[in-house]
């Protein structure tokens, strides 16, 4: 998964999930420019596996995450670049600070599946494990990126087994994925979700603190 090299900064002409644009408008009197972008709706899904007491989440490697870090170390990078230009990153920081941990997650690109059935494509692809649409639980939904994109995110709830287990998971590499899976054991969920060390997305945080206050409260006493 750290085997990040020959990378290089270059123009984004087009894309198939991202769509730049510019909205004027006026608002109370006063004109205003706004630029946003585009791109697909999202699913969730926070996984608890009842076996072994676990929660399954991924691990994974975002370019946007490691040039975000790459930036903030070294800010010349995307300083006086002519979009014509492509750029080569001489002496590229290690492939693990652009890794984070998150819940099982993907867009909404099919219009002919419901999100409950998108969700559980996800959790067979990225996990391994066969959850039928009927067992997902619908925790909530919001806007995620509201300066930027506004897109709707819905995360869902999903009790597994290890006989539900029906294969590696690791996402689908036709498509560019190399995920890896992660199990975080119950008692130490809390801890993870704030430890500022591991990066994880929000939807981590909030998922385990929902859990939390549904979940764990009616677990049999150990």
């Amino acid at each position: 998964m750290e085997a990040v090299e020959e990378l290089v900064i270059q123009p984004c002409a087009s894309s198939l999930y991202l769509r730049p644009f510019r909205l004027c408008y006026r608002q109370n009197g006063t004109k205003k420019v706004w630029d946003f972008m585009r791109t697909h709706d999202s699913v969730s899904i926070l996984i608890f596996n009842t076996s072994r007491q676990c929660f399954v989440v991924v691990k994974q490697f975002r370019p946007a995450v490691y040039m975000c870090e790459v930036e903030r170390q070294c800010p010349q990078v995307f300083q006086n670049q002519d979009k014509e230009n492509f750029c080569h990153l001489e002496d590229p920081l290690p492939a693990a600070v652009g890794v984070t941990y998150e819940l099982c997650a993907g867009i909404v690109d099919k219009p002919d599946l419901s999100l409950e059935e998108i969700a559980r494509e996800e959790v067979l692809e990225e996990c391994g494990y066969c959850v039928p649409v009927t067992d997902l639980r619908k925790i909530t939904s919001y806007r995620s990126g509201v300066g930027v994109t506004g897109s709707r995110h819905t995360l869902f709830y999903a009790e597994v087994t290890d006989q539900m287990k029906t294969g590696e998971g690791g996402g689908q590499p036709e498509e560019g994925e190399l995920i890896e899976v992660v199990e975080i054991p119950l008692e130490d969920y809390m801890k993870f979700a704030f430890d500022e060390s591991l990066p994880k997305t929000p939807g981590v945080i909030l998922g385990f603190v929902w859990f939390q206050n549904n979940i764990a409260p009616k677990l049999p006493k150990t």
